[in-house]
């Protein structure tokens, strides 16, 4: 499969099923589209045949020159030869067999406080609540939590545990003591915990930075923008904006952090559809990583995305590109995390097309202790795995989770993109469709965005949208 978009001034191919990306000339670019007419994909390389030559000459004569057009042909031949154009899909069997293996868990989203100190208009949370009750998790269901993932990770070394909210600040002991007791299990299970936290940072001070700069692989840092944007949507229960009160703490956080992962994370709303002005504030603001993520609510929602305003996000995301290059260039430059497209060591193939995990290699701890498909899934007591002391023992619901992948959904087997988004969130296809393997379809648009490509394994909450805190 190719699919062709000229972006910014770049005439760009991917040939789908390779992955590989290439930036050319207009001949070049021109030709490929015809040539992409007459030769399927093909399952070992061949050499175009003369009647194709012929017309890709015929066709581009009057456009370019003979020998433009000759010299294109044969990069087109040298890039068939090297299995990077008109490849074949060889992955289907494989992703079918690959999720057929013994699962093992790798991640968990420890929801260590159902409360928040922030009432966010937009979040699936509801304050923290996740459609039940506000509590704290205790040590011992943390304790639990973590011996669980230890006994389920079978020969997995590194393992990765998010504190999750609700505001994490707000059970901060518990955090530390979860931290200690992971710290003390590694060497006798032989692993390696990656402890991460998303944080609103209302209850940020210097002793908890200091912890964090210590012990936290990474930290997601929760601010909507601007100022008027963030304060419309990240008030305090009593109306007042926390702009003000959080900006500070994060820059000094940020600075303090050094080389350490840590990142600012945005949710842009119908409100904000020029969502590169908060892009770029945050990067005024000194903040060198980040990224910002459409709202995902129900269409009444006054602050919900609507299908008429897609052409104008798709732009936005061109303005974009546009001024991260144009940063970079200048030796400003910063990290958008949905720009991050490593192609050389980014995760698996068949991490690419099953997904983040949820509900087999990622699952979502309550406060009391249940286990879920992930953080999105909490407080829907159909999606209820089990919990810390069984385990899983809804089998068929974790079933269900194994088999999604994007073959698995018709409107994601034959997308170009299906190797950048892995078929999109479960939870978002379930809210919106009332199934996890279908999938949100939106009008065809250059990959600008690529959540698959993360750096983490399976931590999939600092990839989500509309995330508590």
């Amino acid at each position: 499969m190719i699919h062709q978009y000229i972006n910014n001034g770049f005439h760009i191919i991917m040939d789908v099923n390779s992955g590989s990306v290439h930036s050319v000339d207009p001949v070049m670019y021109d030709a490929v589209a015809i040539v992409a007419e007459r030769v399927p994909e093909l399952d070992e390389p061949e050499k175009l045949s003369e009647e194709v030559a012929r017309e890709v000459m015929e066709r581009l004569s009057s456009t370019y020159g003979e020998a433009e057009v000759q010299e294109a042909l044969d990069e087109i031949q040298y890039l068939i030869d090297a299995e990077e154009l008109l490849t074949t899909d060889q992955y289907h069997d494989y992703v079918v067999d690959f999720k057929k293996r013994k699962t093992v868990v790798k991640a968990l989203c420890l929801h260590i406080a159902h409360d928040c100190n922030l009432a966010c208009q937009y979040c699936f949370a509801e304050e923290g609540e996740y459609h039940g009750r506000r509590a704290l998790m205790s040590f011992e269901v943390g304790k639990k939590a973590l011996d669980f993932l230890i006994a389920n990770s079978g020969n997995r070394r590194n393992l990765e545990v998010d504190f999750f909210g609700g505001e994490p600040l707000m059970n901060w002991e518990v955090v530390k003591q979860l931290v200690e007791y992971g710290r003390s299990k590694e060497k006798e299970y032989n692993k390696n915990f990656r402890f991460t936290m998303t944080t609103n940072g209302v209850l940020l001070n210097d002793e908890i930075m200091d912890y964090c700069n210590r012990e936290m692989s990474n930290v997601v840092l929760s601010l909507d923008g601007r100022k008027e944007v963030n304060d419309k949507m990240r008030p305090f229960r009593g109306g007042k904006g926390s702009f003000d009160l959080i900006v500070p703490k994060f820059q000094k956080f940020a600075e303090m952090r050094g080389d350490r992962d840590y990142y600012v994370r945005g949710t842009f709303t119908r409100h904000n559809l020029d969502f590169s002005k908060d892009v770029t504030e945050f990067a005024d603001l000194g903040f060198r990583s980040m990224s910002i993520e459409p709202v995902v609510a129900k269409p009444e929602e006054e602050y919900a995305i609507r299908e008429e305003d897609l052409p104008q996000i798709m732009e936005e995301y061109d303005h974009l590109a546009e001024e991260y290059i144009k940063r970079k260039k200048e030796g400003r430059g910063f990290n958008f995390f949905h720009f991050n497209i490593d192609l050389n060591q980014g995760p698996c193939v068949a991490k690419r097309l099953s997904g983040c995990g949820s509900g087999t290699e990622y699952l979502a701890v309550t406060p009391w202790g249940d286990l879920y498909p992930c953080h999105q899934f909490v407080g829907q007591e159909e999606f209820l795995l089990g919990n810390v002391d069984t385990g899983v023992t809804n089998e068929r619901i974790r079933d269900e989770f194994k088999l999604c992948n994007v073959y698995a959904k018709d409107k994601c087997r034959d997308c170009f993109a299906r190797f950048y988004c892995s078929g999109g969130c479960a939870a978002n296809s379930y809210n919106f469709h009332g199934s996890i393997t279908d999938a949100q379809q939106t009008p065809t648009m250059p990959p600008a965005r690529s959540g698959a490509f993360m750096n983490t394994d399976a931590n999939c909450s600092a990839n989500e949208s509309n995330a508590p805190s």
